[in-house]
């Protein structure tokens, strides 16, 4: 159900004159665990009961989404290329935006994924996953044959 629907539903039930306690147990009987919280529901029943009538939630206040431009995508790719075991933190302190907005750019804007303390693209080809094979079994190879040399 959407989080629209919800309020919806929940400025339904207080014009009826329920209180968020039985709007919470009607959502929890009916929709189990995807019903929202009881805080959401007392927030919203509030809102209802002060005559506001949009379902929206308010814009919310606080830096705007300018962190995700192409620019500072680039800038965290490239540091990226350059160093792949980059922490979030890093990178964020490095460009100067939160850490979330860095995860979000390595997720969604550049598909990536953490593994093994590296970043890596999360959809690699076929050439890619051949060539990483290659280069494990060599690794693993030159492991087996002398294992002392193998770590310096």
């Amino acid at each position: 159900m959407d989080k629209i629907e919800y309020h919806a539903v929940i400025k339904f039930f207080v014009k009826e004159g329920l209180t968020p306690n039985e709007i919470h147990s009607k959502f929890i009987k009916v929709y189990g665990d995807s019903s929202p919280s009881f805080s959401t529901i007392k927030k919203w029943a509030a809102e209802f009961k002060c005559d506001c009538t949009t379902l929206e939630d308010d814009p919310c206040e606080g830096s705007p989404k300018s962190a995700t431009t192409p620019e500072i995508t680039e800038q965290v790719h490239a540091m990226l290329l350059d160093d792949w075991r980059m922490k979030v933190r890093e990178i964020s302190e490095t460009i100067g935006i939160s850490k979330e907005c860095v995860g979000y750019i390595l997720s969604e804007e550049l598909n990536m994924k953490k593994l093994c303390a590296r970043w890596v693209l999360r959809l690699l080809t076929a050439d890619q996953k051949h060539t990483r094979m290659k280069i494990s079994e060599q690794c693993l190879e030159r492991f087996n044959k002398n294992k002392t040399v193998f770590v310096h």
